[in-house]
C-alpha cells in the first residue's frame, strides 16, 4: 500500500517477511551483528544515562566511591536491574534499543556494501536519529518536546499525556520499524552474503 507521497508502508505479511529476512541475512554477517549489538548497548546506555546526568556526573564519574560501587550505581540505572523503570517502560526501552541497533546495523551494511551516500540512505539515518530522540524516556522526551514546542506557543498541557510520556517511545518504535522496512525494501532484489533478499 502506498501513501500519498509514494512511500510504501509494511502492510502485508510479505513486507514483514522481507524485513525479517533482510535483518537475518545482514546480522548473520559477524561485522554487522557486532555493529548492531554495540549500537544497541550504546543506545540503551545513552537512554538511561541521559535521564540521570547529575547522578552519573556526581557519583559515577566525579564521586569518591570505589570503582565497584560506581559500576553498581551505573548498573542500577538500567531496566530490569534497578527500579527506575516499571516493566512496561523497561520492555519498551530495551525494544527501542534493540531496534536502534538493528537499524544501525542495516544502515552500516547498506552504506558500506552498496556505496550509498547520505542523500540516498536518508531514511535509515532519519530513523536512527528520530528513534534515538524519541526513545530516551517518558519524562525526558516530554520535557524536551515541551521545551521545543513552547517556542511555538504550545502550552504545558503536553505534560498531561495519557501514557505519561511513553508516547515518545512508541513513536520511536514506529519510526525505527519504518526505517528498517525502507532499508529492507531498498535492498530488495539484491543479495546478502550470497543469498537473495527478495522473498
Amino acid at each position: 500500500m502506498s501513501t500519498a507521497r509514494g512511500l510504501r508502508l509494511p502492510t502485508t505479511r510479505g513486507d514483514w517477511r522481507l524485513m525479517g529476512r533482510t535483518v537475518r541475512l545482514v546480522l548473520t554477517l559477524p561485522v554487522y551483528a557486532a555493529v548492531a549489538v554495540i549500537a544497541a548497548v550504546v543506545s540503551l546506555t545513552v537512554f538511561v544515562v541521559s535521564l540521570n546526568v547529575p547522578l552519573v556526573l556526581d557519583l559515577v564519574i566525579g564521586g569518591s566511591l570505589p570503582l565497584a560501587s560506581r559500576l553498581r550505581v551505573l548498573a542500577e540505572l538500567y531496566p530490569f536491574i534497578g527500579t527506575s523503570f516499571n516493566p512496561a517502560q523497561g520492555i519498551l526501552l530495551v525494544v527501542v534499543a534493540v531496534l536502534t541497533g538493528v537499524d544501525i546495523g542495516l544502515v552500516t551494511y547498506h552504506f558500506r556494501e552498496h556505496g550509498l551516500d547520505l542523500q540516498q540512505g536518508g531514511a535509515g539515518v532519519a530513523g536512527v536519529v528520530l528513534g534515538t530522540l524519541g526513545a530516551g524516556c517518558a519524562a525526558c522526551g516530554s520535557a524536551v518536546l515541551l521545551g521545543l514546542l513552547s517556542l511555538l506557543g504550545v502550552s504545558t498541557s503536553l505534560l498531561f499525556l495519557p501514557l505519561d510520556g511513553l508516547e515518545f517511545a512508541l513513536l520511536a518504535l514506529v519510526v525505527l520499524t519504518l526505517s528498517i522496512y525502507w532499508l529492507a525494501e531498498g535492498m530488495r532484489g539484491g543479495e546478502i552474503n550470497g543469498c537473495p533478499v527478495d522473498i
